[in-house]
């Protein structure tokens, strides 16, 4: 009998083998740069689905790889049944308690509007399309860190699938170590079903971005290093050089366009907010402002990321510091052929260790740096990774070296994102949980 079949003997969902109508549709990432040639997909009903496909795993001495949508894939999934948890859809909402449980498949967009009704929200990303199970797992960098930290020291409980098979509910009291582990430490021990995670008022939110011609980005670089000096943790700034292609399908504003903006959320009232960024308000020039008060659920819309799977090669790094020595290597030519460099301010809660916290620990550095560009072509690949290699070398004297684990990209190492004794910590969980390497995350402990 051959693996198709014995898979479609096993569970409810469809399975998709290679030969099969579909098969390599449903195998291929978010990200359309990366490479997927996985064996078999298996797209589960259930968590009974999930722990079939794992216990028929086990016992065929395959690996499983378990992705929502595909967001965060690294191109490790060879030979691997790719199981997609994107039907596992459970979402409730319980506001006095102000906890959420969510299923594998849940994204961050239909939590928010599921939570920002009661005055709540949950630790969200940038994109309303991310998984709040892949997100969390990885750590989770929100744009309420700052204020509460990493989205994965928020969870109470994991619903998971061990390696032999078994469902559990893990939590701080029923398997300390595991739960440590998983957040924040990624997907390498357990096949995860749902996410109980705490929910945080947020009662009102201001915010926005505001979009300038690039010849003002001196000028807003200088405003973004001013208000980040001395922001209160409520107050999340990004800084980011755009650089946009002549795309027909972009609209007029961004289309063959270099710009320079600043996206910006404040946890609290709108005339606060206002005058937190009032600095942004004596650059002239503006060709867009859509600061206002939000409701929550318009969270994912402020930086307008895609939400369609398209090709992507981002680089990521930790910056120690924001001097004019970090500008002029940024601002003293265009970005091209990179379409973003992103600046994140850090700190806070972010910068602090969390009582009890998990793997994802803390981080130190004031800043994130983030590099993309759109690899069209092998000649453009070529062109970008050349650009992005130019940047590290010019800023590796203001660079730490690691790089958060929800922000790791193809060819990076999991190694790069934890201390030293964490990552020998999590790799001694790894071979006690999964002996056999039943589970293959897409940045596994082991390298």
């Amino acid at each position: 009998m051959t693996i198709g079949n014995e898979l479609r003997n096993a569970v409810r969902g469809r399975v998709l083998v290679a030969g099969d109508e579909g098969f390599e549709q449903a195998g291929r990432p978010w990200n359309l740069a990366v490479e997927q040639p996985v064996r078999a997909v298996v797209e589960a009903e259930d968590a009974d689905d999930v722990a079939a496909v794992v216990g028929y795993a086990r016992l065929a001495g395959l690996a499983v790889a378990a992705q929502p949508s595909g967001h965060g894939a690294s191109g490790s999934a060879d030979g691997v049944i790719l199981l997609r948890t994107g039907r596992l859809g459970d979402l409730e909402v319980r506001p006095a308690e102000r906890v959420a449980r969510v299923g594998a498949g849940v994204q961050w967009g239909q939590v928010l509007a599921a939570a920002g009704p009661h005055g709540l929200t949950g630790l969200a990303g940038s994109s309303p399309v991310v998984s709040v199970t892949g997100y969390t797992l990885g750590g989770g960098l929100s744009w309420f860190g700052r204020r509460h930290g990493f989205a994965a020291d928020s969870v109470r409980a994991f619903e998971v699938v061990d390696a032999e098979g078994r469902r559990a509910r893990v939590s701080a009291g029923s398997d300390p170590e595991l739960f440590w582990a998983l957040r924040g430490g990624g997907g390498d021990f357990a096949l995860v079903t749902a996410v109980e995670f705490e929910l945080y008022p947020a009662p009102r939110l201001y915010g926005g971005r505001v979009m300038w011609p690039a010849e003002r980005a001196a000028e807003v670089l200088e405003a973004f290093r001013e208000i980040t000096a001395d922001a209160p943790e409520e107050l999340s700034v990004w800084f980011d050089l755009l650089s946009f292609p002549p795309l027909p399908f972009l609209p007029d504003l961004l289309r063959g366009k270099a710009l320079v903006a600043v996206d910006a959320t404040f946890l609290g009232e709108g005339g606060e907010g206002q005058d937190l960024l009032r600095r942004l308000d004596k650059i002239g020039g503006a060709v867009m402002d859509s600061r206002g008060v939000l409701p929550v659920a318009e969270l994912g819309g402020i930086c307008a990321e895609p939400t369609d799977p398209s090709p992507g090669m981002g680089h990521t790094e930790l910056l120690t510091g924001l001097d004019d020595a970090v500008a002029q290597v940024l601002l003293s030519r265009p970005i091209d052929p990179l379409l973003s460099v992103q600046i994140r301010h850090l700190g806070g809660a972010l910068a602090r260790s969390a009582e009890g916290g998990g793997a994802c620990g803390h981080l130190t550095e004031p800043y994130l740096l983030h590099t993309l560009g759109i690899p069209a072509t092998a000649e453009v690949t070529a062109a970008l990774g050349a650009r992005q290699s130019e940047i590290d070398a010019a800023l590796a004297p203001h660079v730490s070296g690691r790089r958060p684990h929800t922000f790791l990209s193809p060819g990076d190492s999991a190694a790069t994102a934890f201390p030293g004794d964490v990552l020998a910590r999590l790799r001694e969980i790894k071979r006690a949980r999964d002996p056999h390497g039943v589970f293959r995350s897409n940045y596994s402990v082991l390298g």
